[in-house]
């Protein structure tokens, strides 16, 4: 690992999340001199790695907000950059699914909000189209909102791009750099020695309110929001056509049950509010509400093998907007309290927390085109390299199958090996390839995809 430079940075940008990330390739698209820090080994290892993957229209934030404006931008953004940067998107739409008579007076208004929100192609369908459109949705759905414009994404490439472009353009990249204090002219002392910048961006996640705090505010708090979720197999894949989303509650959000561009079915969240920051264990309680509720919502789903649980927190704070502010004197930009939309709305947070920093009296100097890249797809709707020929006969590495599961041929591991931004663990392999996460986990797999994970060291 090299040692940290001594000279000042233009910018640093602390969080190597998919917002931070975000942040990092909007500023390299300057002649400055800019950093992106982690703590962690990898990027995307905090709440980006575990969320919903869900690529939001922004129907249902609170119209006129900050948030409303960022996530109808940031999905318009994404979209088109996902298309050239080769993250798989699947335009599958949502429903939001009334259950009870409560639940259904609802939806006039939902659709009045979504509209607001620009999502003026909604629209309140009755049962029997409901039951037409999911046929095996449980007994006794009323009806439901109708969001076509929702879709699905895969988060980890989506963060990893963000970051790939962002060092391909010069950006530098300190993981394993955990900021421990700020001093006065923004001596950043991490857990690597110490580095100097002249503006600083907070995008800490989990952290923001800490950092913020050595940086003398206390604007907000983060309460680490637990949400637990579970992945059934591709089996169960043919089971749901849509994103089916519950009906808002004063509670929250409630549970969803969405496919995803793996080809598999997700169920979840949970919503629990925690005090530890590291809390991302599965817990038996929480698994069985899920179950009991993705019973309620899709019956046959529960009969199918679940190939994995997971939990991610999210930054909930004291209010349910983004806690975005710029501190000009200090030359500092808070991004906080970025939660569930946060992956629709990164490119368009990144391009606000520059026009913030300008404000703070930051110099970009004119922009230029970025170098191009282009992700491995992880998708499983799109061409995949064991089923290339033209690929494999070219490179037979692209023929040879490592993780039979997720068909992960050997090519595809050497090549997130030699990557710009290499994995350090089986983890970071497996959201740079799918390696390791299908039905078996790796029990079949795990022993030669680690081999060739150590052989790269």
């Amino acid at each position: 690992m090299r040692p940290l430079p001594s000279a000042p940075y233009d910018v640093v940008v602390v969080g190597a999340g998919v917002v931070g990330s975000a942040v990092a390739r909007e500023l390299a698209r300057f002649p400055l001199r800019t950093a992106l820090v982690d703590a962690a080994a990898d990027v995307g290892e905090g709440t980006s790695k575990a969320n919903t993957a869900i690529l939001h229209t922004g129907f249902d934030a609170v119209p006129g907000s900050l948030e409303a404006r960022l996530v109808r931008e940031g999905r318009r953004r994404l979209a088109a950059y996902a298309a050239g940067a080769g993250i798989p998107v699947e335009p599958v739409g949502a429903l939001l699914v009334a259950w009870d008579e409560e639940q259904l007076a609802a939806l006039p208004g939902l659709a009045r909000k979504a509209r607001e929100n620009d999502c003026r192609d909604v629209r309140i369908i009755g049962p029997d189209e409901l039951r037409t459109r999911e046929p095996h949705l449980g007994p006794g759905a009323l009806g439901a909102l109708d969001v076509p414009g929702e879709s699905v994404i895969c988060p980890w490439t989506t963060t990893l791009a963000y970051a790939t472009q962002a060092v391909n353009a010069g950006v530098d990249l300190h993981l394993d750099c955990r900021v421990e204090d700020v001093r006065p002219g923004h001596e950043l002392v991490t857990a690597r020695g110490v580095l100097r910048t002249r503006y600083l961006v907070n995008a800490a996640g989990l952290y923001a309110d800490e950092l913020d705090r050595l940086l003398g505010h206390r604007d907000f708090t983060v309460t680490p929001r637990r949400g637990q979720l579970m992945v059934f197999d591709a089996f169960a894949r043919g089971l749901v056509r849509h994103i089916l989303l519950p009906v808002p509650t004063a509670l929250g959000k409630g549970v969803l049950i969405a496919p995803t561009v793996h080809g598999k079915v997700l169920l979840g969240p949970t919503a629990e509010d925690l005090d530890d920051r590291t809390a991302t264990a599965s817990t038996a309680e929480g698994l069985a509400f899920l179950a009991e509720k993705g019973r309620r919502i899709l019956p046959a789903l529960l009969d199918e093998e679940v190939t994995a649980v997971y939990a991610g927190l999210r930054a909930a704070t004291e209010e349910d907007g983004y806690r975005i502010a710029c501190h000009p004197r200090q030359r500092y930009v808070t991004v906080g309290g970025i939660r569930s939309t946060g992956l629709t709305a990164s490119m368009a947070i990144a391009a606000h927390a520059v026009e913030l920093l300008r404000d703070a009296g930051l110099e970009t100097g004119p922009a230029r085109e970025l170098p191009a890249v282009r992700m491995p797809s992880l998708g499983e709707s799109f061409p995949r390299p064991y089923a290339d020929a033209e690929l494999i006969a070219a490179d037979r590495a692209y023929g040879d199958v490592v993780c039979t599961c997720e068909r992960v041929t050997r090519g595809e591991i050497r090549d997130a090996l030699a990557s710009v931004i290499p994995p350090v663990s089986a983890a970071g392999l497996r959201r740079r390839t799918r390696a390791g996460a299908g039905r078996c986990q790796g029990a079949f797999c795990g022993a030669a995809v680690r081999a060739l994970l150590e052989g790269a060291r």
